[in-house]
């Protein structure tokens, strides 16, 4: 990348790609282009197309996605089929017959196997079955990444896609309908907090173990890659370490400053048992995150409470 190239980064407001413009910006690019939803919908093939045909851009970071954890998933399957396809074709397509030099796809751990051996490594892609509450998410992810291989493969397009573990930090979702177990904990617990409540609920057995990367690492990540790596082959970014979910309870609990106790509801899904990222790759290519669990939650947490009514309104 150069500081003169015009960079669309997709999904600009939500965790990753807010953490990309940040490290961007930081990094002193200047031309960074975004759009909210309601000025461009990347669902809508024309619009998209006539974007950009338009804004003559450079270089894509595609971090635009529907997600949202177990009960959303199991919720709006349809949705989250759909609409990821749909945002993923028009992106890649549209940035091909443009002429975009770069573009990095981001994917998730979740196209992995349920039960891929630990920890996961890129070439266990397709292993075998996937974890049932997600399916349609990581069906719609795998076929992005499959796009960014063809279109390099048919025009000589060069499209990288990374595949990072679970994310946290701020302009995270704390919905506690949509939102990913450790955010929705994080609300939890300071609810709890602050209306002197003497336990909370905490769906599934506590025992599922996972790898947990601060959004700030995985943006870090992002820029690194797009100027150092080309390449089909996917790459993992994680931390290299799990945590059971009772443990990390633990942890948001002194963070936020609860004292009450845990009631964990077994009637509920725990998903997938462990999921935990092999980092040797991104390791060999020069990027390691930096954040510890500890130092990540503490900001991630100073966010929440800075924007608490936005974020639970």
């Amino acid at each position: 990348m150069h500081k003169n190239d015009r960079i669309f980064v997709a999904g600009h407001r939500g965790l990753v790609g807010s953490a990309i413009v940040r490290k961007l910006e930081v990094e002193g690019y200047q031309q960074i282009v975004t759009r909210t939803r309601k000025e461009l919908d990347l669902r809508d093939k024309l619009a998209v197309e006539q974007f950009f045909q338009r804004e003559d851009i450079d270089i894509v970071f595609l971090a635009a996605a529907k997600v949202g954890g177990i009960v959303a998933n199991r919720d709006y399957p349809a949705d989250f089929l759909t609409d990821n396809l749909l945002i993923q074709t028009n992106v890649i397509t549209s940035a091909q017959q443009a002429g975009v030099k770069k573009l990095l796809f981001l994917g998730s751990t979740c196209i992995y196997p349920k039960l891929a051996p630990q920890p996961m490594k890129e070439e266990d892609l397709l292993t075998g079955e996937l974890e049932s509450t997600n399916e349609p998410y990581a069906i719609a992810k795998i076929a992005g990444i499959k796009m960014c291989q063809a279109y390099n493969q048919q025009y000589g397009t060069n499209y990288i896609s990374v595949m990072p573990t679970n994310l946290y930090g701020s302009h995270d979702n704390f919905d506690l309908e949509s939102s990913h177990v450790l955010p929705a904990l994080m609300r939890k617990c300071h609810e709890a907090k602050i209306k002197n409540l003497p336990s909370i609920e905490v769906w599934g057995t506590g025992k599922p173990r996972r790898e947990f990367l601060y959004s700030d690492d995985l943006a870090d990540a992002c820029v690194y890659l797009m100027k150092t790596y080309s390449g089909n082959d996917i790459v993992n970014i994680g931390v290299g370490k799990d945590i059971s979910i009772a443990a990390l309870v633990e942890e948001i609990k002194k963070v936020v400053g609860y004292e009450g106790d845990v009631v964990y509801n077994t009637s509920r899904p725990d998903g997938t048992p462990r999921k935990l990222v092999d980092v040797t790759k991104v390791h060999s290519l020069g990027w390691e995150a930096s954040t510890s669990l500890d130092e990540g939650l503490r900001q991630a947490y100073h966010w929440y409470l800075e924007n608490y009514e936005a974020v639970t309104n």
